[in-house]
């Protein structure tokens, strides 16, 4: 089938190089000329494992064209939206201007029977306001919300643990849905759970499942903040709970909480468009999971100053982690970032190292100072940071750590390490939420 994607930042390359290695003739669209030429070369102009391969795979095959004119989409029978919905500056809401952009400029080459697939994060009642626009001209809308992970966003684009669609009702809608199967008939030929409803279902899913996501990461990380003063060990609790079935121990891993483009501004979004409708007091819990999250920031603040003797200022800080997680060099509200800046602001000599996000950390802290060799971030260090779990710092041998630093003192922000091995080389071992 031919198919279009409009926007092609990380959602959209991925989804339409993803949908061309299914097979399709894809035409990915997007208003970044810069953009459009590296991926028109079959480079990535981000990191994503498996990425740079499935691009260039489909590129080379013929299946994937990218260009910046719209109009490129004429004759395809399946268009996605797949653009940003940032947070608006000053308010939690979801600025929607991409998206309203997106569907004006597709609307003038829509054809009867063809189907508009929005995949962006939406407050609920969008995709209601944008159907009448499509169907004036025949065309359909369905909702198809996105539930990629960075650093898996390829194995989640091909093998989904679920699809939503939200659709009209009546023939369109059922016309609409079958011809959306017909392009994801190999991941539903895997038996992948399929779920189709309305719009404001649909919409309700990504930001419900995100912000569910958050509260436990927030609620563990609440725990550590009682073991701290009980004199608790966190790990051990979430390993106790987390043999509950009803619980499970996935996202129970306390530390420097979550960032990224999605969970922040998405439970924020959510908050403000429940506001909106009347029914803030739903979702209020969720700004104490917001402030949770936040104080973990400051709270490793906190901790680096504690083990420098109360004064930052002048000491050499390595910190292992620019990235909000790791596999990706996305720095969006990256709580690793934000500590680094922090503790430059207090006086410290902050020395970041990361595998992949350096250029991206430069670009929004060029203040800071950053290493590409691990090991000449860490020499002469007086407190190591831990702040992005790559799997180069779990991989760290702690004895040829300790002999290049000045100081052998580390604060595992991720519990990416072991404890015992570390102290076993002789470091000072500290960790959020453990004695």
């Amino acid at each position: 089938m031919r198919v279009s994607v409009v926007g092609l930042g990380y959602l959209g390359a991925v989804h339409a190089a993803s949908m061309a290695s299914l097979g399709h003739e894809v035409v990915g669209v997007d208003v970044d000329v810069a953009r459009v030429e590296s991926l028109a070369l079959g480079k990535s102009p981000f990191f994503e494992p498996g990425f740079d391969e499935l691009l260039a795979r489909a590129v080379g095959a013929g299946r994937l064209s990218v260009t910046s004119d719209v109009a490129a989409v004429a004759g395809a029978r399946v268009h996605f939206v797949c653009v940003g919905t940032p947070q608006a500056a000053g308010s939690g809401a979801a600025d929607l201007s991409f998206v309203e952009a997106a569907v004006s400029s597709l609307v003038p080459h829509l054809g009867p029977g063809e189907v508009v697939v929005g995949k962006s994060t939406v407050p609920v009642g969008t995709a209601a306001r944008l159907a009448a626009r499509v169907e004036a001209v025949g065309a359909t809308l369905v909702w198809n919300p996105e539930f990629l992970r960075e650093g898996f966003a390829v194995a989640d684009t091909l093998h989904p643990d679920r699809i939503v669609y939200g659709v009209p009702d009546g023939e369109a809608g059922r016309r609409a849905a079958g011809l959306l199967d017909e392009v994801y008939a190999a991941p539903l030929a895997e038996g992948t759970p399929q779920v189709v409803t309305d719009y404001a279902t649909a919409e309700l899913v990504k930001v419900a499942a995100n912000s569910f996501l958050a509260t436990k990461i927030s609620f563990i990380n609440a725990m550590a903040e009682l073991c701290e003063v009980a004199g608790g060990d966190v790990t051990r609790l979430a390993d106790a709970i987390g043999h509950d079935q009803r619980i499970g121990r996935k996202f129970l891993n306390a530390g420097l909480g979550f960032g990224g483009g999605c969970l922040p501004k998405d439970i924020r979004a959510f908050m403000a468009r429940a506001d909106e409708l009347g029914a803030g007091e739903a979702v209020a819990f969720l700004g104490e999971v917001d402030a949770i999250n936040t104080r973990r920031r400051a709270r490793m603040v906190e901790l680096a100053v504690e083990v420098l003797g109360g004064d930052v200022a002048g000491a050499r800080v390595a910190v292992l982690g620019a990235a909000f997680k790791p596999d990706s060099d996305d720095v969006r509200d990256s709580p690793a970032l934000d500590v680094a800046a922090r503790l430059d602001g207090l006086g410290g000599h902050v020395v970041v190292h990361d595998p992949q996000a350096i250029d991206n950390a430069r670009r929004k802290e060029p203040s800071l100072a950053y290493e590409r060799d691990l090991e000449a971030a860490l020499t002469g260090a007086d407190v190591v940071l831990v702040l992005t779990e790559w799997r180069h710092y779990r991989d760290l041998d702690p004895a040829r750590a300790a002999a290049l630093v000045a100081r052998p003192q580390v604060l595992d922000g991720r519990g990416a390490l072991d404890r015992e091995a570390w102290q076993a080389a002789g470091w000072t071992y500290r960790a959020l939420g453990r004695p």
